[in-house]
């Protein structure tokens, strides 16, 4: 219970990590708001794990700040946010469309930073000292041939959190990040069809290969990145500020 008595709002969380995210929060004592951009299937999680359905499209700024109020006004405030809401494509730099570019910067980029800024502006108003945990990637910290744009979000998250968090201390608010590996469920499923187009290979050999060069020997799951996501939001990690922290079984040191 070492969240008990804590709010948090979790974005993405209809499905996969997020709503892993959510799962592992109520078990530790928080109240919790799911937000997703696919009505139907938020409010439906939400009503199986007993947490309050959000709906929100976090490339939409009315959006962003209709979606936080109704968060505060279901749970009394927010304590902890969970910016998870993400999207992946990939293409060849020669193939790479503007249409593309422009979806993954506003979903990845900025909604988690200006989901980020309306839960802020609330925290420091209401006098709490919250906690923010963005879900960066492992994409994050190098590039990769085929996912030149995600990497290049997740890049950006990573040092968005590193901004956020020497700016928002000051307002005993901890900006902290985790970055995942690969990941399998629904989400990876999807990622290995658009590898199998471009590398012409049959369906599921990516994913196979990848889960294969994790020095841990397999793909991470959901309930890997459970942990570290209740850590960064109990006051165990007071002190830790503007970090990233790599939750893939290995394959990336720093």
């Amino acid at each position: 219970m070492r969240l008990k008595g804590k709010t948090a709002l979790i974005t993405g969380a209809a499905r996969g990590i997020g709503l892993a995210f959510a799962e592992a929060y109520i078990r530790e004592g928080a109240t919790v708001a799911l937000a997703d951009i696919d009505a139907e299937a938020v409010r439906a999680s939400a009503s199986r794990i007993g947490a309050h359905p959000v709906v929100m499209d976090v490339a939409r700024q009315e959006s962003i700040d209709a979606g936080v109020e109704e968060a505060i006004r279901l749970m009394g405030g927010i304590d902890i946010l969970v910016n998870n809401a993400a999207l992946f494509d990939l293409a060849p730099i020669v193939e790479i469309t503007r249409a593309s570019y422009d979806k993954l910067f506003a979903i990845n980029v900025g909604g988690t930073l200006f989901v980020m800024q309306a839960v802020a502006r609330h925290m420091i108003a209401t006098g709490r000292r919250g906690k923010i945990v963005n879900m960066a990637s492992q994409a994050g910290r190098r590039g990769e041939a085929l996912v030149g744009v995600y990497c290049a979000t997740k890049a950006a998250v990573i040092s968005l959190t590193q901004s956020a968090g020497l700016n928002l201390i000051a307002h005993g608010i901890n900006v902290n990040a985790i970055a995942p590996g690969v990941v399998d469920g629904e989400h990876w499923d999807g990622v290995d069809a658009k590898f199998a187009a471009y590398e012409n290979k049959p369906r599921g050999q990516k994913k196979a290969e990848v889960g294969a060069a994790v020095p841990f020997g397999r793909m991470g799951r959901a309930e890997d990145l459970v942990g570290m996501a209740i850590f960064l939001a109990t006051p165990e990690a007071e002190y830790i500020v503007a970090q990233t922290y790599n939750v893939d079984g290995g394959n990336w040191m720093s």
